[in-house]
């Protein structure tokens, strides 16, 4: 069962050849059998058969929607009622939500089947899943390596086939890069597209709910149901939702392709650049054309990133100080002393970092040096792609400048770590829709992404060049070998 993608269960559930219950408990099976990867914080096997019984009885009384019935997993961030959420920190560590996020609620409606909450670089922050309270997460194409972060668990669970189908969060590459370590299809959509009401927040003006998938198809599929304005978030757009389904089908003959001369130079590795090339290549043969862009100020990507996103992150996690919820010290003697003792030990040394760093470009003669200039600069990087977009319809490139590195490797040099994400924060600096689809493997076999950008609120775009590459190239059916396995998950095909 495992093997098949999201809609092929849905069209085998509606011609009952699998109930869900049988569904979800293979895909339970999987995960236990799986531990060693590290996927998981919380498997809610109990819940999941409940929620797959009632998904029976909505198929069996033709009252299903496309995604009744399929089992899928949350990141530990999206806060799910009755049931643990994280962020893959000591200081949530006890934490039961006592509501839904909008994004668990539209797919609960739908009747999907929850299997549990999977690992995370502790408040998103990290590259590599290494952050996480709960220990790393590893690769299913190579144990030794990293998956990406910070939706590393939900990438590693997708493309171990451990679910068919997780919700991800991007604030700076954190759905795509995981996406192209894994061999899997991620997408962020347009800032304000998904509800961020009950996403416990890293840097609110970048921070953005998606997916990883296994293809294209049941990207669209997912995305739709998450999609849509809520009153609850006051980013969210009162913006009519495309039907993504619908389009995928559409020839791309006579689509403009930008290629950034910046994404292409020195720094990519050979590998990466090969496949990219071919890539393009393919989708040429589709009969989309390519022109030359410029994004002069990507340069500056990184370091406005890193200037914004900690600003925001240390007012955001302020909240966590002990009070009302959440882990706190045992022994203190005052307030004051509690709240430094349960942020001392609660929070991780990477959110620590960031938390310094933000705290220091907002502090009073910093600024004006720092963080006006870094929203200056991004506003700056926002016009360099509406220029581009002048000239074309989409925007590709590598996702990532390297393939999966191993577990341990960057952990002493966080500007390395940092440089991961050289290719994707650019998108959510200016808040538009991202992709990362399988486009090939580098001499070790490890998967290689190919990064699609699109114009604001054009995910339909994005969507259907990616599944038209998909219906030509075999990349995303490749499946890793895991180990402990149940039998018949191995292979490369």
């Amino acid at each position: 069962m495992h093997s098949h993608c999201l809609s092929e269960h849905s069209a085998a559930l509606r011609n009952k050849a699998y109930s869900s219950v049988e569904l979800t408990q293979h895909y339970l099976k999987r995960i236990d059998s799986a531990k060693d990867l590290n996927a998981f914080i919380t498997v809610t096997e109990e819940l999941a058969l409940e929620q797959a019984q009632h998904a029976d009885q909505m198929l069996h009384h033709n009252e299903a929607h496309a995604l009744t019935g399929i089992p899928m997993a949350h990141k530990d961030l999206f806060c799910t009622k009755g049931v643990l959420t994280t962020c893959g920190s000591k200081i949530l560590s006890n934490f039961v939500s006592p509501y839904d996020a909008t994004v668990v609620e539209k797919l609960k409606q739908q009747g999907m089947v929850m299997l549990g909450k999977t690992n995370m670089d502790e408040f998103a922050m990290g590259s590599s899943n290494e952050t996480s309270y709960y220990g790393a997460v590893k690769n299913p194409w190579d144990v030794q390596r990293v998956p990406g972060g910070s939706s590393g668990g939900s990438a590693a669970a997708v493309s171990a086939r451990l679910a068919p189908v997780a919700t991800a969060t991007d604030t700076g590459g954190s759905i795509r890069q995981p996406a192209a370590f894994c061999g899997l299809t991620g997408i962020k959509p347009s800032y304000g597209r998904v509800s961020r009401y009950g996403m416990v927040a890293f840097a609110s003006s970048l921070d953005q709910g998606g997916l990883v998938a296994g293809n294209a198809q049941d990207a669209a599929m997912v995305l739709q149901a998450m999609s849509g304005f809520d009153q609850r978030d006051s980013t969210s757009l009162q913006q009519p939702v495309p039907d993504y389904g619908k389009v995928l089908e559409q020839s791309i003959r006579g689509k403009t392709i930008g290629l950034p001369k910046e994404f292409f130079g020195d720094g990519v590795d050979r590998d990466i650049a090969n496949a990219i090339q071919q890539a393009i290549r393919e989708l040429e043969a589709l009969g989309a054309k390519t022109v030359e862009v410029e994004l002069p100020n990507s340069e500056v990507g990184i370091p406005c990133y890193y200037v914004i996103a900690p600003a925001e992150a240390s007012s955001n996690l302020s909240r966590f100080d002990g009070v009302r919820y959440g882990y706190r010290t045992e022994n203190y003697t005052d307030l004051n002393d509690m709240y430094e003792k349960t942020r001392a030990e609660g929070f991780g040394a990477e959110v620590k970092r960031r938390i310094m760093i933000g705290t220091y470009v907002l502090s009073s003669g910093y600024y004006d040096a720092y963080y006006i200039k870094a929203q200056k600069l991004r506003r700056m990087i926002a016009d360099d792609f509406s220029r581009a977009f002048e000239k074309c319809d989409l925007i590709a490139g590598p996702t990532t400048p390297d393939t999966a590195f191993v577990i341990g490797e960057k952990n002493d040099d966080p500007v390395a770590m940092y440089l991961n994400d050289i290719f994707t924060n650019a998108a959510n600096l200016a808040g538009l829709p991202a992709m990362s689809i399988p486009a090939g493997f580098d001499d070790k076999n490890l998967p290689i992404g190919l990064q699609l950008i699109g114009k604001y609120l054009d995910e339909s775009t994005l969507l259907t060049v990616a599944h038209q590459f998909q219906q030509q190239t075999n990349w995303h059916l490749k499946i890793p070998g895991i180990p402990n396995a149940p039998s018949g998950s191995g292979g490369s095909d």
